[in-house]
């Protein structure tokens, strides 16, 4: 009987992935640097989310992070991905001694012999989850590519971003109250509370804020469902404060505002969640693009401006 090597193999690529991505996002860390901020300090590349260069479609949760850490380390001008064979399809080319960038497909699937277990017992089959690496090269390393596909990005103009912020926060339709000199979320009463706008030294600094909070806002039980019950300074607060603090950086992304950090206070509560679970920053970015998609997907349903109109006084 042939011995059933490709699942070991398989079981061990994906652990071996989890390490890797981890050991790479802990080491940023413990220097300071938060990979969902700290690539857009001195960086050529436009404010966005990564898109693959041939669908146009958005990467998502951990590949935003891996990617946007490639931009940052080897210097590319753009935030456009794509596959050798994709490049091969567009007529161009991947330049002759490239090296490539690892990202990763996560899904979930049922095993032969769990689907026979569990028709023979009557219960449902349990699904495991699997990741499965891809090698991207940025545009700046094809050649021949079609004009369309990495034109140079048009400045955005600065009066354009609160505008377009607002409107946004407008949008989602939130309970945002204004006052006292903290943010905060309240999954109980499901509102937020922040400071006035006149509070924060910069203004934009205030829609940062609202960012974070709306990434809790979005997992409330009627919306995303995640757990927000964690009690402060516990494993299952310091994973919630992280997917919201990567849900506000990839909204501020999507609209051309850079990021930040709103709660670096909890960095040691973030290494330590990392350290003890391995999968707990893949699990943070999967969630924060979750949040991330449906927060912008308001972008489009603005209601009227006096919706919100003490939430954007000042």
């Amino acid at each position: 009987m042939p011995h059933p090597a490709p699942a070991h193999k398989s079981f061990a690529d994906r652990t071996s992935l989890y390490h890797e991505i981890t050991d790479k996002i802990v080491a940023e860390l413990e220097q300071g640097r938060v990979p969902w901020v700290q690539p857009w300090a001195g960086v050529s590349a436009p404010l966005g989310l990564p898109r693959n260069a041939s669908t146009g479609r958005a990467y998502s949760g951990i590949n935003i992070l891996i990617l946007w850490c490639a931009v940052a380390e080897r210097g590319f001008t753009g935030q456009k991905w794509l596959t050798f064979r994709q490049a091969l399809k567009l007529d161009a080319h991947v330049r002759k001694g490239e090296k490539g960038t690892t990202v990763v497909y996560a899904d979930r699937f049922v095993p032969y012999r769990e689907r026979s277990r569990a028709a023979e017992a009557g219960d449902e089959p349990e699904a495991i989850p699997f990741l499965k690496r891809f090698t991207v090269f940025n545009a700046d390393q094809c050649e021949d590519l079609p004009a369309d596909i990495a034109p140079p990005p048009a400045p955005i103009a600065e009066n354009l971003i609160l505008p377009q912020a607002e409107a946004l926060i407008r949008a989602t339709g939130a309970d945002i109250r204004i006052g006292g000199n903290r943010a905060f979320y309240v999954p109980s009463a499901d509102y937020i509370q922040v400071p006035p706008p006149s509070a924060f030294f910069e203004p934009i600094n205030w829609h940062r804020t609202v960012f974070h909070e709306l990434g809790h806002h979005s997992g409330h039980s009627s919306r995303l469902n995640r757990d927000l019950s964690g009690a402060f300074g516990s494993s299952s607060y310091a994973r919630e404060e992280l997917c919201a603090e990567m849900t506000g950086a990839f909204v501020c992304a999507a609209l051309s505002i850079v990021p930040t950090v709103r709660h670096a206070d909890y960095l040691a509560s973030w290494l330590e969640v990392l350290r003890e679970d391995n999968r707990a920053i893949i699990r943070a970015a999967s969630a924060a693009s979750k949040a991330a998609d449906y927060l912008l997907a308001f972008r489009d349903r603005d209601p009227a401006p006096e919706a919100a109109a003490q939430a954007l006084a000042a």
